[in-house]
């Protein structure tokens, strides 16, 4: 099974961009669909972004579409979370996870194995 570490988050004031990285060891990456999610204390976790196995497909969630930017490498096992002009709303712990099947890419449900999150907080 695939393990993952997210890293980049971190402090920024809004208007400023931030890319985050969940790095996969284990079974091969690229046989994985992968996500992004948030959560902010005191809400459930909510989806950000998903992207297919090959990359070729993405999904992102209305309150980040046009600023945020899903992508994968898979000769370094690496998917990204690109995000620009982050907003206040944005300060979350993110937590990318991995999924086997190709349907409901937006449940949490679907999503198989977890990192451990990555504090982004936005600063108005």
């Amino acid at each position: 099974q695939v393990q993952l570490v997210e890293s980049g988050g971190g402090l920024v004031q809004a208007g400023g961009s931030l890319r985050l990285s969940c790095a996969a060891s284990g079974r091969t990456f690229s046989s994985y669909g992968m996500g992004w999610f948030r959560r902010t204390p005191g809400k459930e976790r909510e989806f950000v972004a998903a992207i297919s196995r090959t990359g070729g497909t993405t999904y992102y969630a209305d309150a980040v579409k046009g600023r945020f930017t899903i992508s994968r490498d898979n000769a370094k096992n690496t998917v990204y979370l690109q995000m620009n002009s982050l907003k206040p709303e944005d300060t979350a712990a993110y937590y990318c996870a991995a999924r086997s099947g190709v349907i409901q890419v937006r449940s949490e449900q679907v999503y198989d194995v977890w990192g451990q999150g990555t504090q982004v907080t936005v600063s108005s």
